[in-house]
């Protein structure tokens, strides 16, 4: 009874993870043939990405703004805004259309990912029960799913814009679910703005999420095109390729509440970066789809646990007032790097190759492990 609690408790914030997994999963999957329609180079194609990353960003800004003006339809208006500019992608003609439309996917996606986890902070804090893990491994599995499916239809002949269809009912869908008022954060925003937050920690602790996040992105991004294009797979293994990601990364944020109870947070998070820093490195390295296949399924696994547990650490380490805030500024530092991930990648594809793209993400993995949790880890001494 206690997962079927939490999953009720947790019904709203799932169903916007389930959007946005499904929904960037769907996106990545068909990757390969948007790209190609478009005729571009991997260089063009990153710089798009950047571009209309930007909608994301500001979107995450405004996200509280557009909590107080929408109120309960605050997520129903994000998702749908997903679920347009996804359509608009299945029939974007050239990439200028493409960044428009990206732009704004990104923007809604931006909205409903911040108000989810801020939402899922609240909860936590109001029932005193570990939510965040459980959440995130929803939005793995979603993200492994909707890449399943979306190979599939792309076997089956499916054009992006009749998949981009489906993902658009589902959606419709979902904002059933996510109808309704937000947990009240007006007096954690009081509090806050008179308060002094511990800026050091959460920059640190943000830089570490952005880090696994622009690994988690860059991954799912492009280890279709890797398998595709460098190892000479089909359209169907080339989808597999982000669903083995998707599916270990909900295998081990499942995992990720067990493991805390023989590791401390830091020590998790540093062999995790680790694990997953081998895995991609692996998957660069592959000679085969099966290597490439494995070396993303240890990335996954790895990778998996670092912004969940690095999020509920900052959760505990300020006061309760503050925490919603704090874990909000940590994530909009992450979130950057979901669409700044694939412009990296194809900037370094562009210049070296996909597989040196890769091999990039490992070291960062590895910078996290030896440089940013020591730093961490005085921090979180000065602050206590």
């Amino acid at each position: 009874m206690g997962i079927l609690n939490d999953l009720y408790l947790s019904r709203k914030a799932l169903a916007g993870f389930t959007v946005i997994g499904m929904a960037w999963a769907t996106y990545f999957a068909q990757m390969p043939v948007i790209k190609a329609s478009l005729d571009v180079s991997d260089a063009t194609y990153g710089l798009v990405v950047l571009v209309s990353s930007l909608g994301a960003v500001g979107a995450m800004f405004l996200a509280p703004l557009a909590q107080r003006l929408a109120g309960p339809f605050a997520l129903v208006f994000a998702a749908t805004g997903i679920a347009a500019g996804f359509m608009w992608v299945g029939v974007a003609p050239n990439a200028i259309s493409l960044m428009f439309a990206l732009a704004i996917a990104s923007a809604g996606s931006g909205i409903v990912d911040v108000l989810v986890n801020a939402r899922i902070a609240g909860i936590e804090a109001q029932h005193k029960r570990p939510l965040m893990n459980l959440n995130h491994a929803a939005y793995s599995f979603c993200y492994a799913g909707g890449a399943l499916l979306t190979g599939l239809a792309r076997e089956a002949s499916w054009t992006p814009i009749q998949v981009f269809s489906v993902l658009a009912v589902m959606i419709v869908g979902l904002c059933i679910v996510m109808y309704g008022p937000n947990i009240d954060q007006d007096a954690d925003a009081e509090v806050a703005s008179s308060a002094n937050l511990p800026i050091g920690l959460i920059w640190v602790i943000g830089a570490i999420v952005f880090i696994a996040f622009l690994a988690e992105s860059s991954t799912e991004g492009w280890s279709a095109l890797h398998i595709e294009r460098t190892l000479g797979g089909g359209a169907g293994e080339g989808a597999l390729g982000p669903a083995f990601l998707g599916l270990t990364m909900g295998i081990g944020r499942l995992s990720g509440h067990v493991l805390t109870r023989y590791f401390s947070d830091l020590v998790l998070i540093a062999l995790a970066c680790l694990l997953s820093a081998i895995g991609i490195a692996i998957a660069a390295g592959a000679s085969t789809v099966l290597m490439a296949y494995v070396g993303f399924a240890f990335g996954g696994l790895g990778i998996s646990i670092v912004a969940p547990t690095a999020l509920a650490l900052i959760g505990r380490a300020v006061p309760g007032k503050l925490r919603t805030i704090a874990i909000s500024r940590a994530t909009v530092i992450g979130y950057c790097a979901f669409f700044m991930g694939p412009s990296l990648m194809g900037f370094v594809s562009e210049w070296f190759s996909l597989a040196t793209s890769f091999f990039t993400i490992a070291v960062l993995l590895v910078i996290v492990a030896a440089i940013l949790i020591p730093m961490l880890s005085v921090k979180l001494r000065n602050h206590a």
